[in-house]
């Protein structure tokens, strides 16, 4: 989970040089308007912000804003240093001359600002913009057209002049993608074109077209190398039939296909998905239903190095084990037969060999197999079991789609090889099945898992067609997870929540709404869940799955609140995560006006410097700063004050009308006056009322800032109070009391506490053993029996019937001990006497019986000790009786 540390940098604020990136033209008072309509056109997604690197591309109305972050920063930090470190007089509305006056050095210097002007031939405001996978090219949408961008170089950033740049351009579709045919839904990158430049658009009417883009042949601009309509395949029975869209100058009348197969968004998985998610679209409807299309290729492509050889390994081990299966349909032969072929077509090729981007290794390239056919089955709709039951419209609504694709299987890839296989390790981690996240109009998230996989399906040929029929079993994915990351109150008809993909893992991503921008990660259940997919252990795996389900969920937190503008929230552009080592962990969108930054705290283990042997330096690096304050957005006021009214605009309409002459006249009551009037007081009273809003919001934020300075005041004085008692300045004596002592005597308090909670807890635990009354354990009521036993034996009572045998022999070894005690007592009196005779008796006994007197006194002595023994022995036995009985 992301930590914010700061909102939106100074850099980006009014009035540095950050802040004229998202500005609106002032020159296009229609752009700002349309966003504040209260009837808003009808809701498209807003990707307005793309990246190459720390580079930001940003559209504003019909015009893309192009800026190096880093670059900005840096020169916004040089200013401020310069600023401090020299005295300067700024006058009033001197602000543009000093930033012109800062832009002519700049330029006199041969360094510009950092950010440049991109000049696109558009006919309406941009609403995407999509850049290909080595950020060569730049797909920029409205609502029907697609323009092609060549990117600059990024020498131009800091060229010496300001002019606006004019790139080459390309209009994608000059017959197709036009004003008075389908919108268009999405545009993607094909993550398998060669060198990212093969395009595919999906357009409202779900027609797939697949563009292959080459600067040397403008024909590729112009014409798709394949189109797929949708609405005819569903219906397909045969390889041979005609999926091509009909004439594009057939008026189309409505019918439940255009009405349910209504796009509303498609995407594929990652490049560095194992299977076949790289060449599988997916395609989501506005009504609800999700869609399929594997394999989906161009006619070169360009696959990575471990995709065709895991496929083929796939491939081989399905056709064996279902050739001679007779519980296999006809259906799933036909199809693993198909797939050989389609396998086969690939291995007979020559791959051909060519120069990658910069940076990168040569790529190999394949064309598209033509056998068993070259347009896949449309696999779909899938039914999502166990999705929550929704009365609700807005629930059902799909407005955007997220796929992951299922990790690479390395251990099957190379098996029997003694190499390793060397890829990055975000390729390898995760789930071995495809993840699907489905993002509803009213902000319901759900979390689908593709459990049986989707593999690449072609219709059967026709000579086979009515044998093998429509396939019986419909698809489906199990819905894992259904999240909300919009409350009831934040539920428009005309939002349109969208994905956002993180950097730092695979399984997270950002979701865009007008109203917030949300976080949510799936780690916290995904590699769990892996584990016990992979695990060889069969039993409790029931139960562990469903407690996992049950009691892990998605990590979901809200991270940025959009204020309203006149009752409705600003529309915000798709999140845009960044990952620097001069920026940090960086996430930046966009209102209409102003720009919305967060910047994270980078996780622990990238980015990390390199610490040296010192312990020293490891435990001053371990150090964190004290946090004092929770950051927050800053305030911004809306911009409401800083635009210009509209009367003048209305006047000079006047003047340039057929009743010019009114306003040289004195005012008379008539009808054309009264007209005049009414508009202008139309217009005043909406300037007026904006206007009256934007202050009470001003005044509401300086009364709630005041409120925000008491509780900083207050937490300041909570540290300061922690800070005195550690240093010992809160004591009142007059002598200054040492660090050493003021630390000694901490210690001795909390030891001194230490010992009374280990007292209270002692006293605590002794009133409840008291107090609470349980039944004896079996091992207790054992115990208890044997105390009672070896009670009888001691002293007479009767023994228990149920007492142990060994038991019921302790009071006779007791008797014996005693009688043997005697005994030896008796004896030793008898030898005391005889040695206390005299020397006379004890020589004579000893010349009698032959026997040392050394030995004589050993063998005394050993008697003694035994006696002392025995002696110790039966005190001990009766102490330990004398406690049984008490107790």
């Amino acid at each position: 989970m992301p930590k914010i540390k700061n909102y939106t940098p100074a850099w980006l604020l009014s009035p540095s040089p950050g802040h004229d990136l998202f500005k609106p033209d002032p020159e296009d008072p229609h752009s700002s308007a349309s966003y504040l309509s209260q009837n808003p056109s009808r809701p498209a997604p807003r990707r307005t912000i793309a990246r190459r690197g720390t580079e930001v591309f940003i559209a504003v109305g019909k015009e893309i804003r192009w800026a190096d972050l880093v670059f900005l920063k840096e020169r916004w930090q040089e200013k401020q240093a310069q600023g401090r470190d020299g005295v300067r007089i700024k006058r009033e509305n001197s602000s543009d001359l000093e930033d012109d006056e800062v832009l002519l050095q700049s330029i006199e210097t041969g360094c510009a600002e950092g950010f440049r002007t991109i000049k696109v031939p558009m006919g309406n405001n941009i609403q995407q913009l999509i850049i290909s996978p080595y950020a060569n090219f730049m797909a920029v949408l409205t609502s029907h057209t697609v323009r092609i961008v060549l990117l600059p170089d990024p020498s131009h950033l800091t060229a010496p002049s300001l002019d606006v740049i004019k790139p080459k351009t390309w209009t994608l579709g000059p017959t197709t993608h036009v004003l008075d045919r389908a919108p268009i839904a999405s545009a993607l990158w094909h993550p398998l074109g060669v060198n990212g430049s093969a395009l595919v658009t999906v357009s409202k009417d779900a027609i797939v077209r697949v563009w292959e883009l080459s600067q040397k042949d403008r024909w590729s601009f112009d014409k798709a190398s394949l189109t797929i309509d949708l609405q005819k395949l569903v219906d397909g029975t045969s390889l041979e039939q005609n999926f091509t869209p009909s004439s594009e100058f057939t008026n189309k009348g409505f019918s439940p296909d255009s009405f349910e197969m209504d796009v509303a968004a498609a995407c594929f998985a990652g490049r560095g998905s194992g299977g076949w998610s790289p060449m599988t679209l997916w395609i989501a409807m506005r009504e609800g239903d999700v869609y399929a299309l594997c394999p989906l290729l161009p006619t070169q492509w360009a696959p990575p190095p471990t995709l065709i050889p895991s496929l083929s390994v796939s491939i081989v081990g399905n056709l064996a084990a279902v050739e001679d299966d007779p519980d296999v349909s006809e259906q799933a032969k036909l199809l693993a037969q198909q797939q050989l072929d389609w396998m086969s077509d690939l291995d007979n090729q020559e791959p051909r060999v060519i120069e990658g981007p910069p940076g990168e290794p040569p790529t190999e390239i394949y064309t598209r197999p033509t056998r068993p056919g070259v347009v896949p089955r449309l696999q779909g709709p899938f039914d999502l079991d166990l999705s929550p039951e929704s009365d609700d419209d807005l629930d059902i609504e799909l407005t955007d789609i997220f796929a992951i694709g299922e990790k690479l299987d390395t251990d099957e890839l190379m098996m029997g090889e003694e190499e390793e296989l060397d890829m990055e390790d975000i390729e390898g981690e995760g789930l071995s099945i495809s993840v699907i996240c489905l993002l509803s109009s009213s902000g319901q998230l759900r979390i689908c898992l593709d459990v049986d996989g989707v593999q690449a399906q072609w219709l059967p040929p026709r000579n086979r067609s009515k044998v093998m029929g429509r396939l019986t079993r419909t698809p489906s994915l199990l819905t894992f997870q259904a999240l909300d990351v919009l409350s009831s109150l934040e539920v428009t008809e005309y939002g349109w929540p969208m994905f956002s993909p993180d950097v730092t893992s695979r399984y997270s991503f950002y979701v865009t709404h007008p109203s917030s921008i949300t976080y949510v990660s799936l780690s916290p259940w995904v590699f769990r869940l892996e584990s016990e997919l992979q695990g060889d252990s069969q039993a409790g795996s029931e139960f562990r799955i469903d407690l996992l389900v049950n009691g892990q969920s998605s990590t979901r937190e809200r991270l940025y609140n959009s204020p309203t503008q006149g009752g409705l929230p600003l529309p915000l552009a798709a999140a845009v995560a960044i990952r620097d080592p001069d920026l940090g962990y960086f996430l930046l969108s966009a209102t209409p006006f102003d720009p919305i930054a967060m910047v994270f705290d980078t996780p622990e283990e990238d980015f990390a410097p390199i610490r040296s042997a010192s312990p020293s330096f490891d435990k001053d690096a371990e150090v964190q700063p004290l946090e004092l304050f929770e950051p927050r957005p800053v305030f911004q006021p809306s911009h409401v004050f800083d635009e210009s009214s509209a009367l003048p605009g209305l006047l000079e309409q006047l003047r340039t009308s057929r009743h010019k002459t009114i306003l040289n006249q004195e005012v008379r009551l008539s009808p054309l006056t009264l007209q005049r009037f009414t508009e202008a007081h139309q217009l005043l009273s909406h300037e007026t009322h904006r206007l009256g809003v934007a202050a009470a919001e001003v005044f509401r934020r300086c009364a709630k800032l005041q409120s925000e300075l008491k509780q900083q005041i207050i937490k300041a004085n909570e540290v300061k109070a922690r800070v005195e008692a550690v240093t010992g300045e809160d004591q009142d004596s007059s002598e200054p009391e040492s660090s050493n002592a003021a630390i000694e005597r901490r210690l001795l308090n909390a030891k001194e506490r230490g010992e009374a909670l280990s007292q209270r807890l002692e006293k605590m635990r002794r009133t409840v053993g008291k107090a609470t009354s349980r039944e004896l354990s079996d091992k207790e009521k054992s115990w208890v029996k044997e105390v009672n036993a070896l009670y009888a034996n001691l002293f007479g009572s009767e023994v228990p019937a149920d007492g142990q045998t060994r038991l019921k022999q302790t009071l006779r070894r007791y008797e014996e001990v005693t009688q043997l005690k005697d005994e030896l007592m008796e004896q030793a009196e008898k030898l005391s006497t005889t040695t206390g005779e005299g020397e006379e008796s004890l020589n004579t006994s000893t010349t009698d019986l032959r026997i040392p007197s050394e030995l004589r006194r050993a063998k005394i002595g050993q008697v003694k000790k035994l006696l002392d023994r025995e002696t110790a022995l039966v005190d001990a036995v009766k102490g330990r009786l004398a406690r049984l009985s008490a107790g």
